[in-house]
């Protein structure tokens, strides 16, 4: 079995910004700035076998190049137990209708549709259940305005997660370019 996603990639200065988040959380598992990215469509487990399937699949996918911003911070998970921190970014049309063209190709390829909410984002972190609320909220109130890009978006990734110890590594297995914006 493999484990898969597709994602957008972040240039190095946008990570760095990210990095600069980083801290101020105890119990938090920062995510290395090498993993941040925007997953557009989680995948999950497949047999080997699929990969070329969904690498097909994927490759029709047909959508613009735009441009993304990244607009601040939020969590997820309730309020007293909250699982992980996060960037926002900004809602758009564009990356709505890559999402979708996504997903379609994915189903069109065997997969189950995807039935989540689709929420972009930048996980920061990873949150054990004792963290303290009250340092997650004070992280959130400095991190509140956090604004970056616009950042170029001209092609997808689709990755595969190895999972360990020390957290995941993410290896991109394909890439795949978006239309010139006109």
């Amino acid at each position: 079995m493999i484990r898969l996603f597709t994602a957008l990639d972040l240039p190095p200065d946008i990570r760095e910004r990210l990095v600069m988040l980083q801290s101020g959380v105890p119990g938090a598992r920062w995510i290395r700035p090498e993993n941040l990215h925007v997953t557009l469509r989680f995948i999950g487990e497949v047999d080997e076998h699929v990969v070329e399937d969904l690498d097909a699949a994927l490759g029709r996918t047909v959508a613009p190049g735009f441009e993304l911003r990244l607009e601040g911070v939020g969590y997820f998970g309730p309020v007293k137990r909250p699982a992980n921190l996060w960037a926002g970014v900004e809602r758009s049309d564009a990356i709505q209708f890559l999402h979708d063209k996504i997903d379609r190709a994915l189903v069109a390829a065997g997969l189950s549709p995807d039935d989540r909410k689709f929420r972009p984002h930048v996980t920061l972190a990873r949150l054990k259940a004792d963290s303290r609320t009250d340092r997650i909220g004070r992280w959130l109130e400095e991190n509140a305005l956090f604004r970056a890009g616009p950042i170029p978006v001209s092609r997808f990734v689709l990755y595969r997660s190895h999972l360990g110890s020390d957290g995941s590594v993410y290896e991109p297995l394909m890439e795949y370019p978006l239309a010139k914006a006109a």
